[in-house]
């Protein structure tokens, strides 16, 4: 299953890109023999104002026809790790060919994105800026490839 973050606005190197470029690295080796990956970023802007509503039209033209859809919100279901390796590994079973994860902007994500995902998972209560989010998306991705591997990187 490829996996897909779709998120708003533009990550121009520096010390969150390479976090990212790094566990996405490390999943694209580890998910490989699980049927998870490869991973990419697709970035979006919305420079004709709108709001999340016009973000979120820009979000699902950027996420793969037919990509289960996962939407990243401070409102959705916070998972322990093992929990979210499980989601993976579910659809990846059900035979999904694409997951994709949704980043909103500042304003987060429209109400009609919100209820149109087919999972909403929250980083806890806190609201996190989006590029650290990608950050730890894409750490829970590969952490989530290294459950399902069964090896040691989760201690949890």
């Amino acid at each position: 299953m490829r996996l897909h973050i779709c998120a708003v606005g533009r990550l121009r190197g520096g010390p969150e890109a390479a976090l990212i470029d790094d566990y996405l690295l490390r999943l694209g080796r580890t998910g490989q023999g699980l049927g998870l990956g490869p991973a990419q970023v697709l970035e979006i802007e919305d420079r004709s104002g709108g709001g999340p509503e016009a973000e979120g039209e820009r979000l699902l033209r950027a996420a793969p026809d037919g990509a289960v859809l996962c939407a990243l919100d401070e409102r959705g279901k916070a998972l322990s790790s093992p929990e979210f390796a499980e989601m993976l590994a579910r659809w990846r079973d059900e035979g999904r060919r694409d997951a994709a994860f949704l980043i909103g902007g500042a304003d987060g994500l429209s109400r009609d994105l919100r209820a149109r995902a087919d999972a909403k998972i929250s980083f806890g209560r806190m609201v996190w800026p989006h590029m650290l989010a990608r950050v730890m998306l894409a750490e829970q991705l590969y952490r989530a490839a290294t459950i399902l591997a069964g090896t040691p990187y989760h201690r949890g």
